[in-house]
C-alpha cells in the first residue's frame, strides 16, 4: 500500500512538472508568434528592395490589418526621413510616391502562426490583408480613386507584380497567391461576405450517411451557442447562417482507410464553431449519438446550457476561401508558375517524409502479433459513453453575463 502511495505521489509530481514545462512552452510560443507576425510586415518594408529597388512600398499609411502585424507607424516615418544607403529611404520620401490600397490573399501553413487567425492548424489556410503599397500607376489612379475595375493598370503601362516580388522575400510557409485593388474602407474581417471551411478526417468506422443526414440540419439560420466556445464579454448574438454542408471522399487512401472531408460554408462563424460542429458529427458517426441531438442543441430554449464535450482537433481544419464583394484577385503567369513550382517541391518533400514513416511502420510490423498478444492481456476497459444531453453543462449566456455585470458593479 505504501509503495502505491509513493507511486501516486511521484506520478502527480511528474504531471505537475510536465504541466509547468507545457506552460513555459506556451509562453515561448506566444513570444515566438509575436515575432513571426511581424515578419510579413518586416519583409514588406525592409527586404523587398533587395529584389527590385524600383518597387518601393509605402507602409506609412497602413490600415488596421498592418497594425495587427505590429508595424510601428512612427518608426516607419522616422526611417523615411533618414537617408540610409541600400534601403527604401534611398529614394524620395515614401509618402510622395504613387500608391494604391490593395488586398493580398495569403496562404500560410499554420503550424508556426497560432495568432494570425482565430484557428490554429497545420494545413494551408487562406487569409486576406489590406494595405497601401507602392504603385506604378499615375496620380489619377491612386488608391482613393478605386472604382472596382480590373483593367486600370493595363492602360497605365502595367502594375507592379506584387505576388512575384513578395514571395521572393517571404518565408517558405507563407505565400501570396493573389492581389486585388480594394477600397480604402475595406476590412478583411468585416467586408467578408462568406467563408468556407474544410475539415479532413480518416473514415475509420464512421457512418458517413448518418453524419451527412445530421450535418444537413446545420443549414439555415440558427443559434449556435451550443456549438462554440462562448465569449459572453464580447459576443452577444449567436445567430449564424450556414449556406451549405457537404461531406465527401478525397480519393486518398492509407492501407484500409480513406481520407474524407466536411465542407461548411456560411456568412460568418463563432469562435471554434467548426471544431464543435465536427466533434458532435463524429459522435453521431460512431453511433454514440442520434442525429436528433443536433436539433436539441440548436434549440437554445430547450437546451440553454452547452453540454461539456471535447472539440475536434485543430490540425485538420482549413479555411478554404473567403468571398468579398467587388474584389477580383489576380496573379501573373510568372507568379503562378513560381507558386506551382514551390508547392510541387513542398508536396514532394512531404511525400518523401511519408514514405520514410511508412517504411518505419512496415519495419515495426514484425512485432505486431507479439505486441497484440501483450495488449490483449493488459488492455483496460474503455469508459462508457455518456450521452451529450446527460452530461454536466457549462453556464448559459445569461449566467455568464450576470457574472460579468456583477463583477463590473463590484469594481
Amino acid at each position: 500500500m505504501k509503495m502505491e502511495e509513493n507511486y501516486s505521489t511521484e506520478l502527480v509530481e511528474s504531471l505537475r512538472i510536465q504541466m509547468e514545462s507545457l506552460r513555459r512552452r506556451i509562453h515561448e510560443l506566444e513570444a515566438e508568434n509575436a515575432k513571426l507576425s511581424v515578419q510579413l510586415g518586416s519583409c514588406v518594408c525592409q527586404k523587398i528592395v533587395e529584389s527590385d529597388k524600383n518597387h518601393v512600398l509605402d507602409c506609412s499609411h497602413s490600415t488596421e490589418e498592418m497594425q495587427r502585424l505590429k508595424l510601428d507607424e512612427s518608426h516607419v516615418k522616422n526611417r523615411s526621413r533618414k537617408k540610409v544607403p541600400g534601403t527604401c529611404n534611398e529614394t524620395i520620401a515614401l509618402h510622395h510616391l504613387p500608391k494604391r490600397h490593395i488586398a493580398l490573399k495569403v496562404m500560410y501553413f499554420g503550424q508556426r502562426f497560432y495568432g494570425f487567425a482565430s484557428e490554429a492548424q497545420m494545413d494551408p489556410t487562406i487569409e486576406v490583408i489590406s494595405l497601401f503599397l507602392r504603385s506604378n500607376l499615375k496620380e489619377t489612379t491612386r488608391s482613393n480613386d478605386y472604382s472596382g475595375e480590373t483593367c486600370v493598370e493595363e492602360s497605365c503601362g502595367g502594375e507592379i507584380d506584387y505576388v512575384k516580388i513578395l514571395n521572393r522575400v517571404l518565408p517558405e510557409d507563407i505565400r501570396i497567391i493573389g492581389w486585388s485593388p480594394a477600397p480604402t474602407d475595406f476590412s478583411a474581417r468585416f467586408s467578408c461576405l462568406s467563408r468556407e471551411y474544410k475539415y479532413f478526417f480518416w473514415r475509420e468506422n464512421l457512418n458517413i450517411i448518418v453524419m451527412e443526414t445530421a450535418g444537413k440540419k446545420f443549414i439555415g439560420e440558427h443559434d449556435f451557442r451550443n456549438f462554440c466556445k462562448m465569449d459572453a464579454a464580447n459576443v452577444h448574438n449567436y445567430m449564424r447562417h450556414i449556406t451549405s454542408f457537404e461531406i465527401f471522399s478525397c480519393n486518398e487512401r492509407f492501407e484500409d482507410d480513406e481520407l474524407w472531408a466536411v465542407k461548411i460554408k456560411g456568412s460568418a462563424f463563432l469562435w471554434h464553431q467548426i471544431r464543435c460542429m465536427v466533434a458532435v458529427l463524429f459522435l453521431i458517426g460512431q453511433g454514440l449519438e442520434s442525429p436528433n441531438v443536433i436539433d436539441e442543441l440548436l434549440d437554445v430554449e430547450r437546451t440553454p446550457r452547452k453540454p461539456q464535450y471535447t472539440m475536434a482537433p485543430e490540425i485538420p481544419l482549413v479555411l478554404q476561401s473567403c468571398e468579398f464583394e467587388g474584389l477580383k484577385f489576380r496573379c501573373s503567369s510568372d507568379a503562378k508558375q513560381a507558386l506551382h513550382t514551390h508547392f510541387k517541391k513542398e508536396c514532394q518533400g512531404y511525400k518523401l517524409k511519408a514514405a520514410i514513416f511508412h517504411e518505419a511502420l512496415l519495419t515495426s510490423s514484425c512485432d505486431l502479433y507479439e505486441n497484440n498478444q501483450l495488449n490483449s492481456r493488459t488492455k483496460k476497459k474503455e469508459s462508457a459513453h455518456i450521452p451529450l444531453m446527460s452530461r454536466p453543462t457549462e453556464p448559459s449566456y445569461e449566467e455568464r453575463r450576470a457574472k460579468l455585470d456583477a463583477g463590473a458593479r463590484a469594481k
